[in-house]
């Protein structure tokens, strides 16, 4: 009969191996779970797959499309990564305050400066195929 480890949900035990991987697939969802609930990601995820049917449709060359899906992921994490400054500040700073809405618009301009490198680069992706 084997002993059952009574430490083994404890959440200050690193875990590590499968377990770890387990563990952080479901933090990860859990962080999906969370931005999905942020219209911006929603209207970035629609921009996407209407992005890439349109490089499927048009015949765009492989490359483009891997580049473009690595911008488009990057911008997903910059998007996730603001919406976590957001959640941050407004935890730790509810009043008004001039360092809270600079840390929100930080977080929002680099967000803003990957949409901008994508549509750059789609309009260009588009533009080979197009020309």
């Amino acid at each position: 009969m084997s002993k059952s480890n009574p430490n083994k949900d404890d959440p200050r035990i690193k875990k590590t191996g499968f377990a770890h991987l387990i563990a952080a697939t479901t933090y990860s969802a859990g962080g999906f779970k969370c931005l999905f609930g942020e219209s911006a990601f929603r209207q970035e995820l629609v921009f996407a797959a209407l992005l890439l049917i349109a490089y499927f449709a048009l015949g765009v060359a492989p490359l483009f499309i891997v580049i473009s899906v690595c911008l488009i992921l990057t911008t997903f994490a910059v998007e996730a990564l603001n919406t976590a400054i957001e959640l941050v500040v407004d935890r730790t700073s509810p009043e008004i305050s001039d360092y809270a809405k600079n840390a929100k618009d930080l977080g929002s301009f680099a967000t803003m400066c990957l949409l901008i490198a994508n549509g750059v680069f789609a309009l260009f992706a588009l533009g080979t195929e197009l020309i």
